[in-house]
């Protein structure tokens, strides 16, 4: 990113924005000093919150949080059992994303129509940060597993040499995945690439799916696709 000109400052926690004639001033917090920051535009895209504030949930005895509706495993209220809530709206423990509301959502319909049946899994939902190169995650981290005890090995190689990324002019592109010892289930996989997001959602699959890393591993894909990687990664 900084190669393509963008000044990237890590550590940076962005704590006002002014504006000055036609700029914009960011003030910001680094290392315990305030810097400042002259920018045309400023977009905030640091995550969303839920919209319940307004919704006076107290005068109906809706027990709520600034995560939102606290649910118990079926997405129902815990105080009124007349109430579910999905996605932004519920203190769910899901990650907030789109894909993740659309599915709990489905989840509370069929709760409401047919009873208290389904339940939300988490396991295996992908996320993708779609930067230049794409970074998407899937899993546990590395210091998630070790602290859940967990033995695994680790395969982690940085990976600009390969032919697809050298095929695309990719600079920079790796990986590291997670395979657990004595299951070979695997436990997390983190990719840095043009394609990641891509990529990712076939490791969501053999997580989700139970699907071991020896299968994934033995799978044909076509070639010269990014998803051809895998069996290297593993």
């Amino acid at each position: 990113m900084s190669e393509l000109g963008i000044d990237v400052h890590l550590g940076t926690e962005a704590i006002g924005i002014e504006k000055s004639f036609a700029q914009l001033i960011v003030r910001a917090l680094a290392s315990g000093e305030t810097r400042t920051f002259q920018a045309e535009m400023v977009v905030h895209a640091a995550g969303r919150v839920p919209e319940v504030n307004d919704l006076n949930l107290d005068v109906a005895g809706i027990e709520w949080d600034k995560w939102g509706v606290r649910v118990n495993e079926f997405l129902q209220s815990v105080s009124i059992p007349s109430v579910y809530a999905a996605g932004d709206a519920a203190a769910s423990g899901g990650p907030p994303l789109a894909p993740v509301a659309s599915y709990e959502g489905q989840i509370v319909a069929t709760n409401l129509l047919n009873g208290n049946r389904e339940t939300p899994n988490y396991l295996g939902i992908p996320s993708v940060v779609f930067t230049i190169p794409q970074l998407a995650a899937v899993g546990l981290s590395e210091s998630e597993a070790s602290e859940q005890n967990l033995k695994f090995r680790v395969n982690k190689e940085m990976t600009s040499t390969w032919y697809s990324s050298r095929r695309v002019a990719e600079t920079y592109s790796g990986h590291k995945v997670l395979v657990e010892e004595g299951t070979d289930r695997i436990l997390g996989a983190h990719i840095l690439g043009s394609e990641a997001g891509e990529v990712i959602n076939l490791f969501a699959l053999a997580i989700r799916s139970g699907m071991p890393a020896t299968d994934l591993k033995h799978m044909l894909f076509a070639y010269p696709t990014s998803g051809s990687n895998l069996p290297r990664m593993l």
